[in-house]
């Protein structure tokens, strides 16, 4: 189960890598082939969403079968694994919300990219047709 949620915290960076490359100011060689590369992968990346939907149904199904340790009916130790139990799950929880921002994120700040790339050119056509 360990590599699900490695293969969605490597998305999740990837995509925060790819925010962060966006955004900084001073790239303008590298934005045109960046933002080309993004867009396609824009819809690979949407896979996430699902995979997502589906690890947070994992965790709820956990959650609701997982076995109460209240009062005086466990151990020291059954305590102790339900804790952790509870630490996994919320932070599993945290990186589903992780990755469905940035991939929000990606998508919103691409769009606006490529349309302040289509305005400038649109800016720069009109200057030589003056």
């Amino acid at each position: 189960m360990a590599l699900e949620w490695v293969v969605l915290g490597y998305a999740a960076g990837a995509e925060a890598i790819m925010v962060l490359l966006l955004t900084i100011p001073g790239l303008d060689g590298l934005r045109k082939g960046l933002i080309a590369v993004t867009r396609n992968l824009l819809k690979p990346f949407m896979s996430v969403v699902p995979f997502c939907l589906f690890l947070l149904m994992d965790i709820y199904w956990k959650y609701e079968t997982r076995p109460s340790c209240e009062g005086e009916s466990c151990t020291p130790t059954e305590h102790l694994r339900h804790q952790k139990s509870i630490m996994k799950s919320q932070r599993n929880a945290l990186l589903i919300g992780v990755a469905l921002v940035f991939y929000w994120l990606l998508y919103s700040v691409t769009h606006l990219v490529v349309k302040i790339e289509q305005l400038n050119q649109r800016v720069e056509r009109l200057k030589n047709k003056e």
